[in-house]
């Protein structure tokens, strides 16, 4: 998978994603001196927050620049994949905010949250699930094939039904507290050409020269679906939400 990630562009185009996330630290309840995993820390903005709770909080990050960003907001965090993250030690709890749908091993995750994990211990996360921005990637896949390329081959996200992901997370052992699907149309600050160029670069991988060309066809493909004058881009998010936990024995 071909994936940067720019911190600047990110908190310009893309702070809809960590605002929304800050809903999960209420889910979570963490008590002053808990010690928190942020999983997919990105630029460190809901770490920040818990650790404003009193919390020891570490991020994890598959992004260099991602984590050198929350290290500038007085961070601990780590360049780390939750698909081989290994142990970091026993951690009260794991939030992981728009991450794990970009983590394509998700037994591997799961068990690598489960390591970390204290008995006992809270993991609470978001993620896309089933139809997530089903209208982008119908459209950037049916442009990928007809210059003749496997879509799938690019496709950079893994966005399960709740029942495959309930399924997994108990198969590891972990008992549910609450799951749940929701649609969550979301309007985007932008254009949605920023919104591609920000979340879709594994599409271009093997056409990096028509990368704006490409993003640019898209944007105009998928104008009749998300666009209107009245509320402008808004995309056809669908979020699987989640409260689960380690047993204590």
């Amino acid at each position: 998978m071909i994936q940067k990630w720019d911190p600047s562009s990110y908190a310009k185009d893309a702070a809809f994603v960590s605002m929304y996330g800050e809903e999960l630290i209420t889910l979570l309840a963490p008590i002053a001196g808990d010690k928190v995993m942020d999983l997919g820390c990105g630029d460190g903005f809901l770490a920040e927050k818990i650790a404003e709770m009193g919390c020891d909080v570490t991020g994890v990050d598959a992004s260099e620049a991602q984590v050198d960003a929350a290290e500038k907001r007085g961070i601990k965090a780590v360049v780390g994949n939750g698909e081989s993250l290994g142990f970091l030690g026993e951690f009260d709890s794991v939030l992981s905010n728009a991450a794990l749908h970009w983590m394509r091993r998700p037994e591997e995750v799961i068990a690598n949250v489960w390591q970390n994990l204290k008995p006992g211990g809270v993991f609470v996360g978001e993620m896309g699930a089933k139809g997530n921005v089903s209208a982008v990637v119908e459209t950037l896949s049916a442009l990928l094939e007809r210059r003749g390329h496997n879509s799938e081959l690019y496709n950079p996200w893994y966005f399960p039904t709740e029942q495959e992901y309930s399924e997994l997370l108990v198969a590891q052992g972990f008992n549910i507290n609450t799951i749940s699907t929701f649609s969550r149309p979301t309007k985007i600050k932008s254009d949605l050409l920023s919104w591609l160029r920000i979340f879709a670069q594994s599409f271009v991988a093997p056409i990096e020269e028509e990368r704006d060309s490409f993003y640019r066809e898209a944007e105009t493909a998928l104008r009749p679906y998300l666009y209107s004058e009245k509320n402008g881009w808004i995309v056809d998010y669908v979020r699987l939400r989640f409260n689960v936990y380690r047993p204590s024995r």
